[in-house]
């Protein structure tokens, strides 16, 4: 026989399917010594479908609910209304009737209770849902009682409720309803606790709002609040309110709100003992959950008693160090232009190619740079480079280290005990390097040659003869592509946009010189790879059958099918050409888990459908030897200008040879990447023939599920062919939880995110500041795009989004100026922006936010600010 009625000492968090979120969190206070929780009692989700499964017109409404969007407003009010309407005019049967009363007769029937909705999908890791259903204070008498438990059933159906779980994708039949039925506390004062600072994430501050009367009129935001933080046992920050109003109870039930005395209005409403004593119980409470709580209190008789506690769902995941020491961390996917959550596969796969050790935490991965910072021999250089790479990381950590107590300062050492990627180590790369063309081709070839002796030697490679082929051949190859020379060609090209950057601002008073003089430069794989896709559209172009079914086209097949057509032949081969070459790449390519254009081509479709409507043909070289002309044009100009000043002759010899070097080298810059996105395709591919075995075997349910698993965790299964059936779906339901969140720039042991802002006075009202990154100013319309698979630009569309990186080159034929939220000036977007001759500001924050798509805006790309003109 279903249960329908659990006393709330009966239940603990495992119960969230039968008494809901909040129920099972109240009833694991209950448990938890000497802590005082309202007695009371679940009516169970038991009960709940029992109601629904008893009026039949519910099914047929809820079938029409789920097939309604989250803007269809009128659809939402009629249809929640009608479920409403059905589930509070529903007769309670007897025997659960009968239950409800007995409890109610156990804890007092003539006591006020307070009568509270308690969804399966509310107060959880991943959603709080909170506000989403219902709750009645000082409720009275048993009929009372037994109507308000039936308007909570009916508030799972709230317009709200119902448009919350429509935007988070939860199915309406999956959720149900139980209710909490509480002895209903009269208090002096009530309010918040938050065990982590909401503003700053901070774990180590605890954050109270305390308001007179009950919480409710804190809740729905009708009062001010007190507001006091605490951090080891000190109040460190208090702020009295002038409150007017409380929520107070009437004799008769229900309550109203009333206004403060003005004697009282600002009061202190809680003495400094009782906000410690509080803190105290909020860290007893997050120990017992193991996780940052949002806690609900009441003063009464000068006691505290708990009314609920949840998980603060918006507190980013620490990354875990193996000491108990301050720790700060800065954030890889910022640095590498990805920030989206990457799966288990991916994480671990990054971690084993990177260059120094990554920690995971939510998603992303992390650099622990405490002893960078803690030196002063390595402290100016790294941060010097952050000054250059991402302003708003080094602003973050300039204001850990003027607090003088989170860092430890180290005595200065030598700086070889701690090699930092400061000038002089970037200037013992770049002298190994000669002034020589050739060099380039011969690293490209060394790489090329590389990667065919890694696919003809990975083909007979199974089992874990190909997990420890794979972890032996990467020190191979980062040692190839990481050496010396590699090293040297890169920092050169760098070095001298430096330098050429400096000289012309200090002798010609001209900035970012070295924008201009990289356009169009020599053996940029990425760059390449955009112009190569308008050479795509002028194959397919002549076609006008080919255009036409590329533009209904909706699986990844549809390259066999163009060969029945006029053209198709031709449109096929270059397309697969194309893939042969930059096939690999893909959004967010340093997940080795993202599909590839090779395995998802129809990704590519709009884009080349998107050249052929914007570009005439041979637009590609056109576009390349015209980046070229004004590249060598304007350094002949400097040249005349350099030799007209005192010392001339040796300037222009000196500003030769770097532009020489910057042509030469700075293309090279992009080819590492590709390389390395080159080879873990290839490693990819023989790991999903491993995940095809296992599936033949029953061992995973499909190919995919191995995304999942850390690179060791699969390397074990492949061996044992043993694994846990809960780890796979937990580890989905943990990977969409992380795609909710926002990563930091920079992120302490203590869980503080770090605040950052740019230095600046010198901009008009109203700009967006930025990073400058390419020069030149441009106008157009702002096209803010968070998927690349849904551009749909015209020619001369300014790109606003989170960030770029390769996969996105092919747009940036199509657009006259770039603004991105995360980059600096020598991540993917910038490099080829500079190649392209587009302004560009990067680093903007909010930038996805503040900008409207199609507003008309004003990229600097010089001086790095935007204005919204429209």
């Amino acid at each position: 026989m279903p249960t329908y009625v659990l006393g709330l000492q009966e239940v603990d968090r495992t119960q969230a399917k039968l008494v809901g979120g909040k129920g099972a969190n109240l009833g694991e206070l209950s448990r938890i010594e000497g802590l005082r929780v309202p007695a009371g009692f679940c009516v169970t989700t038991a009960a709940f479908q029992r109601i629904m499964g008893e009026a039949p017109s519910i099914g047929e409404l809820l079938d029409r609910l789920s097939l309604l969007a989250a803007d269809d407003r009128d659809g939402i009010r009629e249809l929640s209304g009608e479920l409403r309407r059905i589930i509070e005019a529903t007769t309670i049967p007897e025997d659960l009737q009968a239950a409800l009363t007995r409890a109610l007769s156990r804890l007092g029937a003539d006591d006020a209770y307070a009568v509270r909705s308690s969804a399966t999908a509310e107060d959880l890791p991943g959603a709080s849902f909170a506000g989403q259903q219902d709750t009645y204070l000082n409720v009275r008498g048993t009929q009372a009682i037994l109507k308000h438990v039936r308007r909570c059933w009916a508030s799972l159906f709230s317009e709200r409720a119902v448009t919350y779980r429509i935007q988070h994708a939860f199915d309406h039949r999956k959720v149900h309803m139980a209710v909490v039925v509480q002895k209903m506390v009269f208090p002096q004062a009530a309010g918040i606790l938050f065990t982590a600072d909401p503003v700053t994430s901070n774990r180590k501050v605890a954050s109270i709002e305390a308001g007179f009367g009950l919480g409710e009129a804190l809740v729905a935001g009708l009062a001010q609040a007190d507001r006091y933080k605490v951090r080891d046992g000190q109040i460190i920050e208090k702020a009295i309110a002038t409150k007017a109003l409380a929520t107070c109870a009437l004799a008769e039930g229900g309550t109203e709100e009333q206004a403060i005395e003005p004697g009282r209005q600002n009061e202190q409403v809680l003495t400094d003992a009782q906000v410690l004593q509080l803190e105290r119980l909020g860290r007893q409470i997050e120990g017992h959950f193991g996780h940052p709580q949002d806690i609900e209190w009441c003063l009464a008789d000068d006691a505290f008693h708990i009314v609920q506690s949840r998980p603060i769902t918006t507190v980013y995941p620490i990354p875990e160090a193996n000491d108990r020491g301050n720790h700060v961390y800065i954030s890889v996917g910022h640095q590498q232009m990805m920030t989206d959550a990457m799966k288990p596969l991916g994480l671990s796969f990054f971690q084993l190619i990177a260059g120094g050790p990554m920690l995971a935490a939510g998603g992303r991965l992390f650099v622990d740079t405490t002893q960078q910072l803690a030196s002063p021999a390595s402290r100016d250089a790294f941060l010097n480079l952050l000054e250059r790479s991402d302003p708003l990381i080094k602003d973050a950590l300039v204001a850990i280290i003027e607090r003088g107590d989170f860092i430890q300062q180290l005595a200065d050492e030598p700086s070889a005990s701690h090699p930092g990627p400061g000038k002089q180590a970037m200037a013992r790369f770049d002298a190994q390097v000669e002034d020589d063309p050739a060099i380039v081709a011969e690293l490209i070839e060394r790489s090329q040659t590389a990667l065919a002796e890694l696919k003809r030697d990975i083909r007979t490679k199974t089992g874990t003869d190909l997990f420890e082929f794979i972890l032996e051949d990467i020190p191979r190859f980062k040692k190839l592509m990481f050496g010396p020379q590699n090293m040297g060609v890169i920092m050169a090209g760098m070095n001298a946009a430096w330098w050429i950057n400096e000289k012309m601002m200090t002798w010609l008073g001209e900035k970012n010189v070295a924008d201009t003089l990289s356009q169009s430069v020599a053996n940029n794989i990425t760059s390449e790879m955009g112009l190569a896709l308008l050479d795509v559209a002028d194959v397919i172009r002549p076609y006008p059958a080919v255009v036409a079914h590329l533009q209904q086209v909706k699986h990844d097949g549809f390259l066999d099918e163009l060969v029945e057509l006029d053209g198709g032949t031709e449109a096929r081969d270059a397309i697969r050409a194309y893939l042969d070459k930059y096939g690999m790449r893909c959004a967010g390519e340093i997940d080795i888990t993202r599909a590839r254009w090779s395995e998802k081509p129809t990704t590519l479709v709009p884009l080349i459908l998107s050249n052929i409507k914007n570009f005439e043909p041979h637009a590609g070289a056109r576009k390349f030897a015209q980046g070229r002309q004004e590249a060598l044009q304007h350094a002949q100009a400097l040249l005349e200008r350099l030799r007209q000043l005192p010392d001339g002759e040796q300037k222009a010899s000196e500003a030769q040879r770097m532009i020489d070097r910057l042509r030469n080298f700075s293309g090279y810059r992009e080819y590492p990447k590709y390389s390395i996105i080159n080879r873990h395709f290839v490693y990819k591919q023989a790991l999903l023939q491993e995940a095809e075995r296992l599936v033949q075997a029953d061992v995973i349910a499909d190919a995919e599920d191995i995304d999942y698993l850390t690179f060791a965790e699969l390397r074990e299964l492949v061996r044992t062919h043993q694994l846990d059936d809960q780890v796979i779906s937990r580890r989905k339901a943990e990977h969409e939880l992380h795609k909710k969140l926002t990563p930091p720039r920079v992120i302490t042991s203590d869980g503080e995110i770090m605040a950052a802002a740019y230095k600046r006075a010198d901009l008009p009202t109203g700009a967006i500041v930025g990073l400058p990154v390419s020069s030149g100013v441009v106008e157009g319309r702002a096209r803010v795009l968070l998927d690349m698979a849904e551009a749909d630009l015209e020619a001369g569309d300014i790109l606003v989004t989170t960030f770029t990186d390769p996969s996105w080159t092919p747009l940036f034929v199509s657009i006259k100026g770039l603004v991105t939220e995360v980059g600096g000036m020598m991540t993917h977007g910038a490099v080829i922006a500079r190649e392209y001759g587009l302004p560009a500001v990067v680093s903007v924050e909010h930038a996805t936010k503040l900008i409207r798509d199609g507003q008309r805006i004003r990229v600097h790309g010089t001086d790095g600010y935007v204005e919204i003109l429209t």
